[in-house]
């Protein structure tokens, strides 16, 4: 079948968002998926194919012509190795793609190039050339309509292959939420709201108007055939566009007729009679399906309307600041509601010292540019002037009471540009940029150096490391890491950084280095525990805390504690939340963790902080803190 992505290939539609499932497929393998009727896809896509239900469309997009076949339907539910050994050879080993679908085909279509089926689901693609398989019922819907107007009369065409597929070992969950339509991805889930399941209904109605249109042509010619038709009768007026608008009592001989006629085995009145009820009929259910598609439309428009107050209701919600039970907001603002709060009354004489920032990120309905800055003390929020553009997977650093960001991307393009943040003055300013575009890298600042260091573009992970230099105002290469390592964790600690986990490209990794500029070298360190992709870091008490991340088949709640001082890692309190890509950040001796992902598909919009002697506790927020693919750092 097709390309493993893994979990970067999760779009993650809840099942009512879920309007159809493109399958892969590539030349060894479309001949057993269409003999089989058999689709299927590796594991990790188990988390949507189990949402499909008997009745759902599916595609099949063909890697080596980067076509897209259908239309097809499920004939049972998504469910896990169907066939065992369905895509192996001989049924020599377990199948690669057990995420399976039984499957027929509705409608023999002509297949879909690229250029004709990217402008429907543009906002899947999350590379130049790979796009997620979950589609919602908007794109079903346009992607039904387009190849029910391609319908072949025969068998299906061939295309033959002339490319090759191309692997893509992207991390898991560092792709999966990147580049997806965010509004149409998060807007139904917050809001309680249902399309309707229009995607199957609309294109049955259109098959069932084709075929009522051949039948009464069909009657029709055979009432000519049996000499119904008057002779007078021009036969333009008989067929043609011109035939739903005459008469059939035209067409027939009367009643009076019929019965005279009815015990004449000779005469074929009595079957003309019933032909000429049967047309009747079919001009009533075309009638009746020409009204019931006006309905649907009408209902259609109101669900749209609907969702589209309910997502300005979302926005309007987001704006407000503050959480009514918080003890500490009660404290300082005694009895004043916090709907009476306007951001202006928050943090009136400047930004409070247990201040952290949270910098761009996704945060389920939007891309984000947004900087807030959270006091945990107050537990309160307000928004900082935002970044240049929408920024998310990218790295931060301080250096001189300053915020910088560097890197990252959003839908599909990916960033070399640097900008800083003066708290002081609420304001950006451009720096000088990166030497390679590149996201999910990581950043320190050591003896007023500003260093990134790996991540990754596409299917490239990277190992090098850039420094900012700021006296000739630019960004210079250094030594380069160990390994390569997408989506990895880094603190700065005693004047050295260190490095741990991330994705090489193949491998999880556990491994873990540290680079000290007085030595020029990056030297390993004994490694954790537990593989661990897109973790957070945090240095407390001159220890390294790494918190959760993605350990190559789920998603993790465990710590793990570096001590320089004894050259090893121990096991933690792990956190109350599952946690991938998240954020974390010290201030007055605790450790803050705000959102991210969990269960691979859904986004925290908790907090929880950690205390030497007291574990891991839960905050209660406000929505500002939903968000992942995003940075934190104390000021």
């Amino acid at each position: 079948m097709g390309s493993d992505h893994g979990p970067s290939s999760i779009r993650g539609l809840g099942k009512s968002q879920l309007g159809g499932v493109i399958f892969g497929t590539n030349k060894m393998t479309i001949n057993e998926c269409l003999h089989k009727q058999l689709f299927g896809l590796p594991k990790p896509h188990m988390v949507y194919v189990k949402r499909i239900e008997p009745g759902l469309p599916l595609f099949l997009f063909n890697y080596t012509d980067r076509t897209l076949l259908g239309i097809f339907e499920a004939a049972s539910s998504g469910q896990e190795n169907l066939d065992p050994y369905a895509w192996t050879c001989a049924g020599s080993q377990k199948t690669p793609f057990p995420a399976q679908v039984q499957i027929c085909e509705k409608l023999k279509c002509k297949a879909l190039t690229e250029n004709q089926f990217k402008p429907i689901i543009a906002d899947n693609y999350h590379t130049l050339s790979h796009f997620w398989f979950e589609l919602d019922h908007a794109q079903t819907n346009r992607l039904l309509s387009l190849l029910s107007s391609q319908v072949l009369s025969g068998p299906r065409a061939t295309v033959a292959p002339h490319s090759t597929i191309k692997k893509t070992t992207l991390l898991p969950l560092a792709k999966e939420r990147m580049y997806q339509n965010p509004t149409e991805v998060v807007g139904n889930h917050l809001s309680g709201a249902k399309s309707l399941p229009s995607n199957i209904r609309d294109v049955k109605t259109s098959n069932a108007l084709n075929e009522k249109d051949i039948v009464k042509m069909q009657l029709m010619e055979l009432a000519l055939k049996r000499k119904l038709v008057s002779p007078s009768t021009p036969s333009d007026k008989l067929v043609g566009p011109h035939c739903a608008d005459h008469k059939v009592e035209s067409a027939i001989v009367n009643n009076k007729t019929v019965e005279n006629n009815k015990d004449d085995p000779a005469n074929p009145t009595k079957d003309h009679f019933v032909i000429a009820q049967l047309i009747e009929k079919v001009e009533d259910l075309t009638a009746a399906t020409v009204k019931q598609n006006d309905k649907i439309k009408h209902l259609e428009q109101l669900v749209a309307s609907l969702e589209k107050n309910l997502a300005e209701a979302k926005n309007e919600i987001k704006n407000l600041k503050g959480v009514c039970n918080a003890p500490e907001l009660q404290t300082s603002v005694g009895t004043q509601k916090v709907d009476d709060i306007e951001e202006k009354d928050i943090f009136p004489d400047g930004l409070p010292d247990d201040a952290i920032l949270l910098v761009g990120g996704y945060d389920g309905a939007s891309w984000l540019s947004t900087l807030d800055c959270y006091s945990p003390l107050q537990n309160l929020n307000k928004s900082l002037n935002p970044m240049n553009n929408e920024r998310s997977h990218a790295a931060v650093s301080k250096l001189d009471g300053e915020l910088y960001v560097f890197g990252g991307g959003t839908r599909g393009q990916w960033f070399d540009t640097v900008e800083s943040y003066n708290p002081v003055a609420n304001q950006w300013t451009t720096c000088p940029p990166l030497n390679q575009k590149k996201g999910s890298l990581a950043g320190a600042t050591v003896n007023d150096k500003i260093y990134a260091f790996g991540g990754g573009i596409d299917t490239d992970c990277y190992a090098t490391v850039e420094m900012l230099d700021f006296d000739i105002g630019a960004w210079i290469p250094a030594r380069s890491m160990l390994e390569k390592r997408f989506s990895l964790a880094a603190a700065e600690l005693n004047g050295a950084i260190y490095a741990v986990g991330g994705y090489d490209g193949k491998n999880y990794l556990r491994t873990a280095e540290r680079f000290d500029p007085r030595e020029h070298s990056w030297k390993k360190i004994e490694s954790m525990n537990t593989l661990r992709g897109c973790p957070s870091m945090a240095v407390l008490d001159e220890k390294l805390f790494i918190l959760g991340g993605y350990d190559g088949s789920e998603l993790v709640s465990t710590v793990e504690i570096y001590d320089p001082r004894r050259g090893s890692w121990m096991i933690g309190e792990p956190m109350n939340i599952p946690r991938g890509f998240s954020a974390a950040a010290v201030t007055k001796d605790c450790i803050y963790v705000f959102g991210g992902l969990k269960n691979g598909e859904e986004i925290n919009d908790t907090v929880e902080f950690y205390k030497e002697g007291q574990g891991w506790k839960m905050v209660q927020t406000n929505n500002a803190c939903r968000r992942c693919f995003f940075s934190a750092v104390a000021l």
